[in-house]
């Protein structure tokens, strides 16, 4: 079926047969009337002079005039039986409309072309016929005369049509546009919702990760340091105060950054404005929530951070091999997250054991490894919870960054964890310079042998 732009308004199918929209129908059946009245008409002259009876050259005029009804459908036989009835003086509105709507369908370009000259061209020799045999006038002004009333007939509803099916055909292809557009723009938000979603989860696990670093092993010492003053309460009580306060100068630490952290999630959240005050300790406490900065945990720390574990009765060697470099702080601090997980973990899972901690400054990378040897016939399990996310969130950290990172049982009975990061951050899985000749195995100069030697870490 053929279009010619009125049946493609609004949306949807409400018309019967091949009208699109009831509207459409209403108007054809409207012109299939008045054009067969307009036959009808002209059907009585034609009648006198084909020499037959009156009324049936009214059906017949009526029967041609109704043929409107069906130009869109068959456009090109409506254009016909205009051009054939032309010589009987009847169908002018056929055959305006009849053009106009093959102008402005889809059909090929040379049928219009070829039936608009034949409409022309049967206009003009009706035209030409009728009025030399009717006037006595020049040859001359009847084929002016002619010409003039077979292009008004024809040029007019043909480039009429023509501009309304380009007209139509532009604003379907800028409603396809548009409907790709809005398909293009309804994928966009899902996808950006997506990630959306991606970020709070990954923001979500990072957060988790920062406060199980930073509480727990606070915790996890304080533990320890309880034990040991239930134990020597009664024996040492010198001891036993010293103990105390170290426990309670921890717990107030692990409360202090606790609450930084938890100051900067609710600074993100929307509600009243904070004072001053809380926006500055927010600020300062943003680096270490995020993982970044210059105020969250750094190398120089590390020593620090061992003599806390001695000072709970934990046998703990630090080796240091190379000149420390400046390293960015997402570095350092994921270093010292390292490290201070594994000492988390020799307090829960290796007590009585004697912990190496060596860390190697190296030309473009930063390697370190805590490994700890079996574990003493008089130790004591704390009886610490865990909830095995601390190798997990170690090797996060270090993939994050770039780096390297390997961990499992030694051949003494102990455990080990190593990892190399880059002195620059590289995107997470990039492959790393000088820090690793494959996955899987991490260089030291504690592999035993000169520096730079390897060791099997997988």
């Amino acid at each position: 079926m053929t279009g010619t732009g009125e049946e493609r308004e609004g949306t949807g199918r409400d018309g019967p047969w091949w009208w699109e929209r009831r509207r459409a129908a209403l108007l054809d059946v409207g012109l299939a009337a008045v054009s067969a009245a307009e036959c009808g008409l002209e059907g009585l002259p034609f009648a006198r002079e084909a020499g037959i009876p009156a009324a049936l050259g009214v059906a017949f005029g009526v029967v041609v005039g109704s043929t409107l009804l069906l130009r869109r459908r068959w456009p090109v036989a409506v254009v016909l039986v205009g051009i054939g009835v032309a010589p009987a003086m009847m169908g002018f509105l056929l055959g305006v409309v009849g053009l106009y709507t093959l102008a402005a369908c889809e059909v090929p370009r040379r049928v219009t072309v070829t039936l608009g000259s034949m409409s022309l061209a049967a206009t003009f020799v009706v035209t030409y016929l009728r009025t030399r045999g009717d006037v006595e006038a020049d040859g001359l002004l009847v084929v002016v005369l002619s010409a003039f009333m077979a292009v008004a007939l024809t040029l007019p509803p043909v480039l009429l049509g023509l501009y309304v099916g380009a007209r139509r055909r532009l604003m379907e292809s800028l409603q396809e546009r548009a409907d790709s557009l809005e398909r293009e723009l309804s994928l966009l938000a899902d996808r950006a919702e997506e990630r959306a979603e991606w970020a709070r989860t990954e923001e979500r696990t990072r957060i988790a990760r920062e406060m199980h670093d930073v509480v727990a092993h606070r915790v996890s010492l304080m533990v320890v340091h309880a034990a040991a003053l239930q134990a020597v309460a009664e024996k040492d009580p010198g001891k036993a105060v010293r103990n105390a306060a170290l426990v309670g100068d921890m717990g107030r630490q692990a409360l202090t950054e606790l609450r930084e952290m938890l100051g900067v999630l609710r600074a993100g959240s929307p509600g009243p404005e904070p004072r001053p005050a809380a926006r500055g300790r927010a600020a300062q406490a943003a680096p270490a929530l995020a993982g970044g900065g210059e105020d969250g945990p750094r190398l120089d720390g590390l020593e620090a951070l061992v003599g806390q574990s001695r000072a709970a009765g934990m046998s703990v060697e630090m080796v240091v091999h190379g000149e420390a470099e400046p390293y960015p702080a997402e570095v350092e601090q994921t270093a010292y997250r390292v490290v201070q997980e594994a000492l988390t973990n020799c307090h829960k899972h290796a007590p009585g054991a004697r912990v190496v901690v060596r860390l190697a400054h190296r030309e473009g990378e930063v390697a370190m490894q805590v490994q700890n040897g079996p574990c003493g016939a008089d130790g004591v399990e704390p009886g610490l919870p865990s909830g095995g996310n601390g190798l997990v969130g170690m090797r996060e950290r270090v993939l994050g960054l770039g780096g390297v990172f390997v961990s499992g049982p030694t051949d003494e009975g102990g455990f080990k964890v190593s990892a190399v990061l880059p002195a620059s951050r590289q995107a997470s899985g990039a492959p790393m310079g000088p820090a690793a000749a494959a996955v899987g195995e991490v260089r030291g100069p504690w592999s035993g042998g000169p520096a730079g030697g390897r060791s099997a870490a997988g």
